[in-house]
């Protein structure tokens, strides 16, 4: 299973990293991304230490000055801070395997990050973006529920791409999501989500499989022109070309829908718990960042409700 990885030809450190590749793969789940990710971060690494170094011989030295070096070529820091994590997780692995006796880059410090807050969508906008496909066009219905599943479930792009038939239970007003990792989650669809499926399902998408025939549509819930699974470039095409029909001037993409789910849910009183597993997320801190987009709007209330503010 190792030949699946290419080798980082041209360093010391190629076996040890196919071995963790692997491991992320089997035994993580790691998406098919996040693996080419760390794959093209390693290869960086063992570029910029050579083939004359064994993996035993990297001190932590090599990753100070490999982060310097990246810093030195003007990369941003969040990208320097995604190529960190992926030589401090191989190093990690590593030691736990026994392939080193001590992890390099246990003492070298993550580049720090500007935190850059999420915007959103107001109620009203997003009620605008959804009125903007409510013509009874064949794409026009197709594209009206594709917004309706990213605002009802706060789903990433990749979940409503992947999204089959036989995940949603209109019955029961939910949705089965596979999120990063190959994770699933079950995701609740409101009733307008669930009006505007009925209506694609029932009316819209049998006419769009028929263009290619049963073997092309496979199953997926939205399909494209010519009936096929509809992909990500697609998408963004109908965000986008709903916020211009909106007459939205804001820069509005696929995520922007789930940044304002998420905020509008905490804004309407939902626990942060509750909404980190609608989101998928594994790490409370990542749903907390939402916390602060509607902070002003908290401070308005305070103003004008508490007692002695």
């Amino acid at each position: 299973m190792l030949a699946a990885y290419p080798a980082l030809t041209g360093s010391g450190i190629e076996p040890a990293c196919r071995m963790y590749l692997h491991y992320a793969r089997v035994e993580c789940g790691l998406a098919a991304n996040s693996l080419e990710s760390y794959e093209r971060d390693l290869r960086a690494f063992g570029s910029f230490i050579g083939d004359g170094r064994t993996l035993g011989e990297i001190t932590g030295d090599d990753v100070t000055s490999y982060m310097k070096w990246l810093a030195d070529k003007g990369l941003n820091p969040r990208s320097r801070t995604r190529m960190f994590v992926a030589l401090r997780c191989f190093f990690r692995f590593c030691t736990f395997e026994r392939l080193i006796a001590s992890d390099p880059a246990r003492f070298s410090e993550c580049p720090k990050v500007w935190q850059h807050l999420p915007h959103d969508l107001s109620p009203a906008e997003v009620r605008r973006l959804l009125d903007a496909e409510s013509e009874r066009a064949i794409q026009s219905v197709r594209n009206r529920a594709i917004l309706e599943v990213f605002y009802a479930s706060g789903a990433r792009v990749s979940e409503v791409c992947n999204l089959r038939v036989a995940d949603v239970d209109l019955a029961e007003k939910t949705a089965r999501l596979s999120g990063k990792g190959s994770k699933q989650r079950m995701t609740p669809l409101g009733r307008a989500a669930v009006e505007s499926l009925t209506g694609y399902l029932n009316g819209v998408r049998p006419l769009i499989a028929l263009r290619s025939g049963a073997e092309r549509a496979l199953g997926w819930m939205f399909l494209s022109r010519t009936g096929g699974k509809l992909v990500r470039e697609s998408v963004f095409r109908v965000v986008k070309a709903a916020a211009l029909k909106a007459g939205i001037t804001k820069n509005v993409y696929p995520h922007l829908l789930r940044h304002s789910f998420a905020t509008h849910m905490l804004e309407g009183g939902a626990n942060l718990r509750a909404v980190q597993m609608l989101l998928g997320h594994a790490f409370l801190e990542t749903t907390e960042l939402y916390t602060h987009v509607h902070r002003p709007r908290l401070i308005e209330a305070y103003g004008n409700f508490h007692p002695r503010a």
